[in-house]
């Protein structure tokens, strides 16, 4: 049986999460998650234009628009009203996941980060 609204893997959450400022192409957006993780997810090329395809068939991002640069091809991509939404959920389940654990460690003598 299918969840309705599946937790995103963690590459198509930071992918997610950096075209909420606008469309970027795929280089912009493996930066873009890279410097919002302070370099500790580093998205391969071939991950990302997987995830891309897939997050575009759920209808959670959109292409839209290409440029050539030095004779190749960029398509931008950007964030539908369905990813913007998802990545919402999302963000929303991680932060009640990460509560019941610090409000647990507050008692535990478990050092926070």
């Amino acid at each position: 049986m299918a969840r309705q609204n599946p937790s995103l893997t963690e590459p198509q959450y930071f992918i997610l999460a950096a075209l909420m400022d606008g469309p970027l192409h795929g280089y912009g957006i493996i930066k873009a998650a890279e410097q919002a993780t302070d370099g500790r997810l580093r998205i391969a090329v071939g991950t990302l234009y997987g995830a891309l395809e897939r997050l575009e068939r759920a209808g959670l991002v959109a292409a839209g628009g290409e440029e050539v640069v030095d004779g190749r091809a960029r398509r931008y991509y950007h964030l539908t009203e369905e990813g913007t939404e998802a990545l919402g959920r999302e963000a929303l389940r991680m932060q009640q996941a990460a509560a019941v654990v610090i409000g647990r460690s507050r008692g535990a003598g478990v050092a926070q980060a």
